[in-house]
């Protein structure tokens, strides 16, 4: 093994890693604990590489992904950077692999929870010229749409974050043709169910509790899929999957700093269905329930 390079030697190191001159641990990718396991195929592979002065990286490489995959992620990452100190570091990234400092987990505290709250309000607040992004996005093993839209958020939402995803998940049995038809009349009138119309807010994207990397000394936000979106976004995502630790000091820390519209609360499913069409997208019907109770909730408001 070796010590570990600097940024100039970075490219080096899948030559270093072939050569046995670079210890690797695989690090398992993040666990949803649901049905199903993230498909295998063509994901992209993460390592804990140890050099011999006892320094650790974190690298993930890319490993059959679609083109892309990986500039996706480092550009998300260089641009939420910008904004907030919160960002895990980009050290090198090419078509191939990604590298960032390895960051030692440590347990949640209200100190931190706190100080994750004032980051993301930080960063939303950071903006973007519009809704999506100029790179062509991913999120998970799936395919994100920043393209812009015209209208509100509202809108590009229904074009960008529902529709695209309809035809694969009918197309593997996920939905039917009323499931489709049902989401497809919310998707129409969510104009009049998002609440007051903001500026598009720079946003994570994927901001599931998986996402949030508790350190030593604060919360860390990594892979992202980020864009021009709603601030309501990242924070109705951390309810996702069980819940993100300490998320009610997460929330009253980010509303001190940015107060949030009156609704957003219920408002909260609305933001959901988007990561719930990828899932039904990638993983089929198992996700069927779920979504459909959050879009059977609305139509019971109509």
């Amino acid at each position: 093994m070796r010590e570990a390079p600097d940024r100039r030697d970075l490219r080096l190191l899948p030559q270093l890693i072939e050569h046995q001159r670079v210890r690797t641990t695989p690090v398992k990718a993040n666990d949803f604990s649901m049905p199903l396991e993230t498909p295998s195929a063509g994901s992209a592979s993460a390592q804990r590489l140890t050099f011999d002065d006892g320094s650790h990286l974190f690298a993930k490489f890319a490993e059959g992904r679609a083109p892309g995959y990986l500039a996706a992620e480092a550009n998300g990452l260089r641009w939420l950077g910008e904004a907030t100190g919160a960002v895990v570091p980009l050290l090198h990234a090419d078509d191939a692999m990604l590298v960032e400092p390895w960051i030692e987990p440590a347990a949640p505290t209200a100190e931190l929870a706190a100080g994750l709250g004032r980051d993301l309000a930080q960063m939303h607040a950071a903006g973007a010229d519009r809704f999506g992004a100029p790179w062509r996005g991913y999120i998970g093993e799936t395919f994100m749409d920043n393209e812009p839209a015209e209208g509100t958020w509202a809108q590009w939402y229904a074009a960008r974050r529902i529709a695209p995803y309809l035809k694969p998940s009918r197309d593997n049995g996920a939905l039917d043709a009323a499931d489709t038809e049902a989401i497809e009349r919310l998707a129409s009138r969510l104009d009049g169910l998002a609440g007051p119309e903001e500026p598009p807010a720079r946003v994570h994207g994927d901001l599931w509790w998986g996402n949030v990397l508790w350190g030593g000394e604060r919360a860390w936000l990594i892979d992202p899929a980020a864009h021009g979106g709603h601030r309501e976004t990242d924070l109705a995502n951390l309810r996702l999957w069980g819940g993100t630790p300490l998320l009610d000091t997460v929330i009253a820390a980010y509303a001190e700093a940015a107060p949030l519209a009156d609704g957003w609360e219920e408002r909260t499913p609305l933001h959901q269905l988007f990561p719930l069409l990828v899932h039904t997208t990638l993983f089929g019907r198992a996700y069927r329930s779920q979504l459909m109770g959050l879009v059977s909730h609305f139509t019971k408001l109509s």
